[in-house]
């Protein structure tokens, strides 16, 4: 007790110097700390903690603490740091060496940031692009197809990415030329999309612009090479229809895989609702079974040749006579046929009907002649490793 109190008064005239010598405290608050009734209840120490600091709140008794209202110095630099990142989504670190450069001007930071963008993007475009999504427009009898590929399936749930997609898709729909007029597949080129002008209204990318320069802004924001791969439209004849499904489907008009076909009528019919369902079923059919031919007179002769080459190869190993091998071929054939010809496989919703039998009972339903025009399967990234491998052209999309 005796050495408490000797150790008060050099302990007040400590406190008393620290109080009064104007110091700046940055860390915006102060700390009281109390140690027996001798100096907390000395007049004079707890006068200057309520001149200079306002009167103390108690914390359990022994220690007191008090914020100041001025907001730390980088409160500003932070907000203008998340504002720009969110008009722009690009990485926290180049929001911010951005404003740094610009002395903290959020306007030309943002514009620093594209000028750096589109040259990284420039950089990134020979990188491999296997993800991404599908985008599907579709109005009456006709859709269009694109493909946007992405290095990452992060990016291809941004929801700028699938924007682009969308309007990218919708664009290929209003193209219009001769070759499209009559039903059927026709591409829509990568080359020849590039050109035209989208009107983007997304808060984060808008305004009139080519379709080279949106990819370019969304592969500036998004820090991956963003590809622009390949596109299609297709049209029935009406009174037809274009039916279409889309699989992993992240939001309407969005998938990785697309099933897409055209049912034409002979007569125009009112049973419209029956055409549309049934399309729909067999768009989700050929998404599933994988079909590459719609009848086995559409068969190629050299897929033929190949598959006949490899099964009588495989039924003359049984070491049997020539006549078995050959029924032995021709069974397995028409094992073929079910596999790869659309109108002579099993239905997947109901494996007792063939494609073939669907249609012919649609026919009936609707009291007129009902036949599938063409059919298209497509798939994101289907090809890329072999292209790279092999130097080969582009393969085209599965199509009747």
């Amino acid at each position: 007790m005796a050495l408490f109190r000797n150790a008060k008064r050099p302990l007040k005239i400590f406190l008393y110097n620290s109080f009064s010598t104007g110091t700046n405290h940055t860390n915006g608050y102060s700390t009281w700390v109390s140690r027996g009734s001798p100096i907390s209840q000395s007049s004079d120490i707890k006068g200057l903690f309520t001149i200079k600091y306002g009167n103390p709140k108690p914390v359990f008794g022994l220690i007191s603490r008090q914020f100041s209202d001025q907001a730390p110095a980088g409160t500003e630099q932070m907000n203008l740091i998340k504002q720009l990142r969110e008009r722009t989504s690009a990485p926290i670190k180049d929001v911010k060496l951005a404003l740094v450069d610009c002395n903290w001007d959020i306007e030309a930071a943002q514009k620093e940031l594209r000028k750096r963008g589109k040259v990284l993007a420039s950089k990134k475009s020979s990188r491999t692009a296997t993800e991404g999504l599908l985008a599907l427009a579709q109005s009456e009898g006709k859709a269009a197809v694109i493909e946007l590929n992405c290095e990452t399936d992060f990016v291809a749930r941004n929801e700028i990415f699938q924007y682009l997609a969308l309007s990218l898709a919708k664009q290929a729909l209003l193209v219009e030329n001769s070759s499209q007029q009559a039903s059927g597949l026709c591409p829509v080129g990568a080359d020849y999309l590039q050109d035209l002008q989208l009107n983007l209204e997304h808060p984060k990318i808008s305004g009139e612009m080519t379709v080279h320069n949106a990819i370019t802004e969304v592969a500036a924001m998004m820090g991956e090479n963003v590809k622009l791969r390949r596109g299609f439209v297709m049209s029935a004849s009406l009174p037809g229809v274009v039916s279409t499904y889309l699989h992993t489907s992240p939001q309407p008009g969005l998938g990785r895989i697309a099933g897409i076909l055209t049912l034409e009528v002979e007569d125009k019919i009112s049973q419209l609702d029956a055409l549309q369902r049934v399309g729909s079923e067999l768009a989700m059919h050929v998404v599933a079974a994988k079909p590459l031919f719609l009848t086995k007179e559409l068969v190629s002769s050299d897929a033929l040749a190949n598959e006949r080459e490899i099964l009588k190869s495989q039924a003359e190993s049984t070491g049997k006579s020539q006549m078995a091998v050959e029924k032995m071929v021709e069974g397995r054939l028409r094992k073929y046929y079910e596999e790869v010809v659309l109108m002579e496989q099993k239905f997947i919703m109901n494996d007792s009907l063939t494609v073939k039998t669907l249609v012919d009972n649609l026919s009936k339903e609707v009291g007129s002649a009902v036949k599938i025009g063409s059919f298209f399967r497509m798939e994101v990234g289907e090809g890329i490793q072999r292209l790279e491998s092999s130097n080969e052209d582009e393969p085209v999309a599965q199509a009747a």
